[in-house]
């Protein structure tokens, strides 16, 4: 059986890694306090089966009201529940992926681990959808019922078509299966073997260029079914899959991106910190993929796992590494970023979540940021998660104990920047405290991770919670508020107006919310002062609204939009640029 030293270093090293697990910052810090010193070295790798599968179908369970939440600018549905919409009890979900259908965003999957009973640490590949942007979720049940699946991974082309990537192992050896679906989930063609191994991560290619369409895979080389090797690619749509071969540097515990150009982007941990490794050629079919470089990246800090009964997530990752490039018109474009949840080496604070970022393609990085803007030194910032909108806003959740003192309870946290990193806003408090210890299918954890995708309506989440006293997989839609123009004190709009995107090239989306139905008018202005369209000029209702403004025939520059209801005004700025 393995063990956590093999599962970071080589065999041959086995006894000389004990001996560096012991000592190494990757793992403990002297003046950290927390349980992070108390690691089980000898803990089995747990991405197998440790029992035969039992059936507990969801019929016999009993039923609650499904947890859910509205604000404005936030949500909360939960995704897997029966077909009347309830809670199926005694069962769990957790580590969920996201993936949309990029010619209808209302199409939607969300894939996780799936629990039938939470007496059985046996899981298979869940997974559910909407069609309806997430007000409503189809949970139809497991692909590959009755098999033995982990760590899903989601993903989506330029052509509708969604790709579920599921880890499953037998005998020791672990491999992953990727599987196909172009009715929006309601069916799955035959899973596709792709070698893979676990912590594996998957990018498709969605752009238009020679690579549109490659499916690039990588995990961790040593629980693999072909060790040590990393890495492999489809360039056929999911028909074959390469023969394994290896990055760079042996990155873990990360994820991929591919850049506008079909650049390929790796991030992962190492024994002593991140790094980030690049290929310009693997868009080629036929092509060896060449890595461009492999380079180690400060967060200022290290990756953290297995942290002990005293962590929110005593079996499992606090985060993984995170990386995207921006591909918007602005003034980002082409930037790499990093983020992760790192214990930094720097602070006492158990756990913070960094953010790096590179304007030269990867090759060098700038000094990390810190995202979160706690002023103590107890709290756990974990799961940090991050996307990019189209129009260069960096999105980044979090889950956060810093409302719960002396305790591992967490809540949602987010903040967002417009200045390509260099700026956060002010952190918002988006859920009410979970205990994240509770609801446990036999496994110490809630997963490795969360994940999520930014559009013109915000960022898209899928995430775990326990708020049902047990495991649940939620979709919360988050819609950045931003502030005036006219508000030098950054006070927040009385409409709460924004628009996104912004700066835009074809079109933006003015969002406002309304206390009561009553007569608006909403004008969009020139620098002069002459009026460029009216959008708006009557009656609606109360609640929030969203009007599409087409900006394809106004040359680039600055345009000013005015929002007139209950006596009052507000004015912002739209950025139109070509």
């Amino acid at each position: 059986m393995k063990t956590i030293s093999q599962f970071l270093l080589p065999k041959s090293l086995i006894l000389l890694s004990v001996v560096m697990v012991l000592l190494s910052p990757f793992w403990t810090k002297a003046q950290n306090q927390t349980n992070i010193n108390s690691l089980n070295y000898g803990r089995d790798q747990l991405e197998h089966p440790t029992g035969s599968y039992i059936e507990s179908p969801r019929e016999t369970h009993p039923r609650s009201k499904a947890y859910s939440f509205r604000s404005t600018g936030f949500s909360i549905v939960q995704v897997n529940i029966d077909d009347n919409g309830f809670n199926i009890v005694d069962d769990a979900a957790n580590e969920p992926s996201i993936a949309c259908d990029p010619d209808n965003p209302d199409n939607m999957i969300i894939g996780w681990r799936q629990f039938d009973n939470i007496n059985n640490s046996f899981r298979q590949a869940g997974m559910g959808y909407t069609t309806d942007g997430g007000e409503s979720w189809t949970f139809p049940g497991v692909i590959d019922p009755g098999v033995f699946r982990s760590d899903p991974v989601l993903g989506h082309d330029g052509r509708g078509n969604f790709y579920y990537n599921s880890l499953t192992s037998a005998n020791d050896d672990y491999w992953t299966n990727v599987y196909k679906s172009s009715d929006i989930g309601e069916t799955w063609e035959m899973g596709t073997y792709s070698h893979g191994g676990d912590k594996q991560w998957m990018t498709i290619d969605r752009s238009q260029g020679v690579g549109g369409g490659n499916i690039y895979e990588f995990w961790n080389g040593t629980y693999s079914v072909c060790s040590p090797y990393n890495f492999t690619r489809s360039t056929d749509g999911n028909e074959n899959y390469e023969a394994c071969s290896s990055i760079p540097g042996d990155p873990y515990w990360g994820t991929t991106c591919v850049g506008p150009d079909g650049t390929l982007f790796v991030c992962g941990a190492q024994w002593n910190g991140l790094m980030v490794a690049r290929s310009s050629n693997a868009k080629y079919p036929g092509e060896e993929v060449v890595w461009d470089f492999a380079v180690g990246v400060s967060l200022g800090g290290q990756v953290i796992g297995f942290g002990g009964d005293d962590c929110p997530n005593p079996n499992g990752l606090l985060g993984q590494a995170i990386i995207s490039v921006d591909s918007s018109d602005g003034p980002g474009y082409g930037n790499v970023y990093l983020l992760c949840s790192v214990d930094r080496t720097t602070s006492i604070d158990p756990c913070d979540v960094m953010f790096a970022k590179s304007t030269d393609g990867g090759l060098t990085w700038e000094n990390p940021v810190k995202v979160n803007d706690d002023t103590g030194n107890n709290a756990w910032q974990w799961f940090g998660t991050m996307s990019i909108a189209p129009d260069g806003r960096i999105d980044a959740i979090w889950l956060d104990s810093r409302d719960n003192f002396g305790s591992v309870n967490s809540s949602l946290y987010y903040s967002y920047s417009l200045d390509q990193g260099e700026t956060w806003s002010e952190n918002e408090r988006l859920s009410d405290s979970f205990d994240p210890h509770i609801g446990w299918p036999q496994q110490a954890k809630m997963g490795d991770y969360f994940d999520m995708f930014s559009d013109d309506k915000g960022a898209h989440l899928a995430w775990a919670a326990t708020f049902n006293g047990e495991q649940d997989v939620y979709y919360s839609l988050i819609t950045p508020s931003y502030v005036s123009i006219n508000d030098p004190d950054n006070l927040q709009s009385n409409f709460k107006l924004n628009n996104v995107p912004n700066p835009c090239s074809d079109h933006t989306y003015i969002r406002y919310q309304l206390p009561q139905k009553e007569f608006v008018s909403l004008k969009v202005f020139s620098v002069g002062g002459q009026i460029v369209e009216t959008l708006v000029n009557g009656i609606q209702d109360k609640g929030e609204q969203v009007v599409l403004f087409n900006v394809d025939d106004l040359p680039a520059g600055v345009y000013f939009y005015c929002l007139e209801a209950s006596g009052f005004a507000e004015t912002k700025r739209i950025i139109v640029i070509k």
